[in-house]
């Protein structure tokens, strides 16, 4: 590889310059795509950069050029056919135009395996979206390190240095020939802030994400235990306009009375005994951002009360002080209990309901999101393998048979907990029905399900994660199955598939 003039160690100011006038002067329309992820790498002194485009009609995302510090540019043709369904974070920089940084990727919520892997785990994140109104295109510019700092800083020069190089390449001619490769294997479809799933049961929740993300309402997550209510939580804090500010989280069931209030509120000294100096509560912690209750109907009622001002007037009083001072949070509550009945039962006050009502939101049971479980199963044993520092495992039909038709009445929790055990007992690379120890059905139920039955669920699991597999093509899924697509359709309708899980690629 020619070693390029700017390789050199530059002042980031000239480093910036020299960049324009090389995009200004010696690139072409094929290259300026490829010059922009180098630069980005340079500038930004991160491993790893991509750089996303928008395709023709405007469907999706493509990946047009990739750059490693320590190898060059990447093969994008070789990865052309790479299932990349889950690239939720991208479209959101691009619809709500502003960046994304995130550090300490490894426990954040985000789906990021689109990134290819490097020597050592990904740890830091700067997703920037380019759009202009002089753009004929639009796109993303993505940059990843294995070393845990804040690259927001770098956001606003980089999104700049961008819309140059696609406004230079708008003005450059067509190349000729034209690229090898289709574009088409890698559209980037959204499916909505990082959390993993494209059932219709996801959908709709991902639709009620957006309506609340950018507005002051007070919400309210309800559902089943492990449903990731605090993962939703997180999302709409990290998505939304406080996402540069505190995120902090309370279990209300953890703490009796007392050391809650003192927890939530804060002290001030002399308060009781022990108390030998001002302690600010978690509101005050979380100032201008966001504050989870988590389990918030096993909060005592006279906590309740206290509660509801600062809904209500928007401050806090610690104990032992004599005056309130304000206090801009947004609280997320959330609860796996029904709320409504202990209003009756007059354990819970309806006067705060009605207020952390403001904006409810139901998690969907996993049993109730048809198809997720092996998308999450494959996502959790890749993190589970990436945090064990061994290669990546595969799946076998009967495991993944397995996972569709259990209940799992601990929803994600669960089946994350019985991923990571499948990968350490997987020796030879394949998680198998052993590995998994799920129970087997009992005598009762396996005499209420006819054969019928039986073979129809294994279908109905077998069609949802192949059409999942080939991005809802159904001309592709039929060719893979070896049947005809009038045959697949008629199968579709049959069993009751939603022809929405079905056309999430192209609409074939």
């Amino acid at each position: 590889m020619r070693e390029n003039p700017l390789s050199q160690a530059l002042d980031p100011a000239e480093q910036l310059v020299q960049w324009l006038l090389h995009m200004g002067i010696d690139s072409d329309r094929a290259s300026m795509p490829g010059q922009l992820a180098h630069a980005a790498v340079q500038f930004s002194q991160c491993s790893l950069s991509q750089v996303y485009l928008a395709d023709e009609g405007d469907r999706g995302l493509v990946l047009a050029a990739e750059y490693r510090r320590d190898a060059g540019p990447g093969d994008i043709g070789a990865r052309a056919a790479a299932d990349q369904q889950h690239q939720q974070l991208l479209q959101f920089a691009l619809v709500h135009k502003r960046p994304l940084s995130i550090r300490g990727l490894q426990d954040s919520t985000y789906d990021t395996t689109f990134i290819p892997s490097g020597p050592a785990p990904w740890q830091s994140l700067l997703c920037v979206p380019i759009t202009h109104r002089h753009l004929a295109v639009k796109g993303v510019l993505i940059c990843v390190t294995e070393r845990s700092i804040d690259l927001q800083g770098y956001a606003t020069t980089l999104g700049q240095l961008a819309v140059f190089a696609l406004r230079q390449r708008s003005l450059l001619p067509e190349p000729c020939p034209p690229p090898a490769h289709s574009a088409r294997d890698n559209v980037l479809r959204p499916n909505g802030f990082g959390l993993i799933g494209n059932s219709t049961a996801m959908d709709e929740t991902c639709r009620l994400i957006g309506k609340v993300l950018d507005s002051t309402y007070t919400v309210l997550l309800r559902g089943e235990t492990g449903t990731g209510k605090e993962v939703v939580a997180r999302a709409i804090h990290a998505m939304g306009p406080r996402r540069s500010r505190a995120f902090v989280v309370q279990n209300c069931a953890a703490f009796p009375e007392g050391l809650l209030e003192s927890e939530l509120f804060g002290y001030r000294k002399g308060a009781f005994t022990g108390a030998d100096r001002d302690r600010p509560g978690l509101f005050d912690t979380a100032d201008g951002g966001t504050l989870l209750l988590d389990e918030i109907g096993d909060m005592p009622m006279s906590l309740q009360a206290k509660l509801l001002r600062v809904l209500q007037e928007g401050e806090v009083r610690p104990l032992g002080a004599r005056v309130a001072h304000k206090v801009n949070v947004r609280i997320i509550a959330a609860t796996h209990r029904d709320l409504p009945a202990m209003v009756a039962q007059g354990s819970f006050r309806e006067d705060l309901y009605y207020r952390l009502a403001q904006f409810p939101i139901e998690l969907p049971a996993l049993r109730h999101r048809e198809g997720d479980a092996r998308q999450l199963a494959r996502h959790f044993a890749g993190q589970a393998c990436a945090t064990q520092g061994r290669a990546p495992v595969s799946w076998s039909d009967q495991a993944l048979d397995q996972l569709s038709s259990h209940s799992f009445p601990g929803n994600v929790r669960e089946l994350k907990c019985l991923v990571e055990r499948a990968v350490l007992l997987c020796d030879d690379g394949v998680i198998l029905p052993q590995h998994l120890s799920l129970p087997l059905a009992s005598s009762t139920q396996a005499s209420d399900a006819t054969l019928r039955q039986r073979l129809e669920r294994v279908e109905r699991g077998l069609l949802i994660d192949c059409l999942h597999k080939n991005r809802g093509n159904r001309t592709r899924t039929a060719r893979e199955l070896g049947v005809a697509r009038r045959t697949l359709l008629y199968r579709l309708a049959r069993l009751n598939i939603p022809f929405g899980e079905a056309s999430r690629g192209s609409a074939e």
